[in-house]
This record gives structure tokens, sequence and C-alpha cells, in this order.
């Protein structure tokens, strides 16, 4: 089965917050953006589309001609915990600094660590490799399409974060 991961457009929040599942608007240049993205899906057919119910996910499943996607938590972004809506760079958490060194295997405070995102991603994964489906278009988030990647043989776990997908970007892989 193909999969296309189609990662949502640029978020009109300002550069350093840490927003995570927290359901953002788009950036003023959401329609230049979904319009290159719609352009980069024409002529595909999807036997089904998904979609993370959070609003930058699906409002760009919409702009594509979707809306009828389906909606599934595991699609979401990382959830940050208590780091939510902050800046990076003024968060007062001992465990912020103990993050950057090892992100891929600390939980945010209160939130989740890369491996319980990848967690919920493989078993959304494993789940659809069950359907009778050959090509499925998915609109998500960066840190669900790293994951998706990972469990592809796309990019090792080391190498994932230096293959995140542009916003608005697509990554296919094969389940």
């Amino acid at each position: 089965m193909q999969v296309y991961l189609i990662r949502h457009t640029h978020v009109g929040i300002p550069r350093g917050i840490c927003y995570g599942q927290t359901d953002v608007p788009v950036a003023e240049t959401f329609e230049e953006e979904a319009t290159i993205t719609k352009q980069n899906l024409e002529g595909i057919e999807f036997d089904k589309v998904y979609s993370s119910p959070l609003t930058r996910a699906y409002k760009l499943a919409c702009f594509c001609g979707y809306p009828e996607a389906d909606f599934d938590d595991r699609l979401k972004e990382m959830y940050m915990g208590k780091w939510e809506m902050q800046k990076y760079d003024e968060i007062k958490d001992d465990a912020l600094q103990m993050w950057y060194k090892d992100y891929m295997h600390l939980a945010c405070t209160g939130g989740e660590s890369y491996q319980m995102l990848y967690a919920r991603v493989k078993s959304f994964l494993d789940d659809l490799k069950k359907k009778d489906y050959e090509r499925v278009a998915i609109f998500a988030h960066g840190g669900t399409l790293l994951c998706a990647g990972v469990y592809a043989d796309l990019f090792s776990e080391e190498e994932a974060f230096s293959n995140l997908t542009e916003c608005g970007g697509i990554e296919v892989i094969d389940i």
C-alpha cells in the first residue's frame, strides 16, 4: 500500500512557540501554501483519506478536496504537556535542557516522548496495513511524518530530524 503523508502548512503563531497538540490557527499564507500542496496531489486517486483532527491538518485536507477525511487521534502531533504554548526560551523547567539532550527518549513535562508518539503512529499504520487499500492520504504533522518515515525504513531514528518534511510537503511510504 502506498501512503501519502501530507504535512500541514505553516501556523499562525510566532516562531519559537511550543504548540504540539494545541489547535493553533494556520498562517496568513495558508491559501498560497495549500494551493501548491493541492497541485502536488493533482491526478492522484486515493482509496481512503485520513486526517489528524487538529484544524491545521484538517483545513489542508478540506482545501485539497477531502472534507470527508476520517479523523484519528493517533495522527496528532506530539503532546508537549506543560510546555504547550510557551516560548521555548522562556520555559522555566529544568527538564527542558535534559529533553534537548535526549528528546528521542525523554518525555516533555506532563507530555509525550518520541517513543509514545511513535507507538501511536505505529498503531495507526499497523491497523492501516490490514485494510484493502492501494493508496491512502494522511493529513498530519511533522512529528507524525517523522514516525511514519522511521516505520517505513525511509530513515533511522537518528536521522529523523534531518528528514523533516517541510510545511505543506508530502512524504510517500510503502507499507
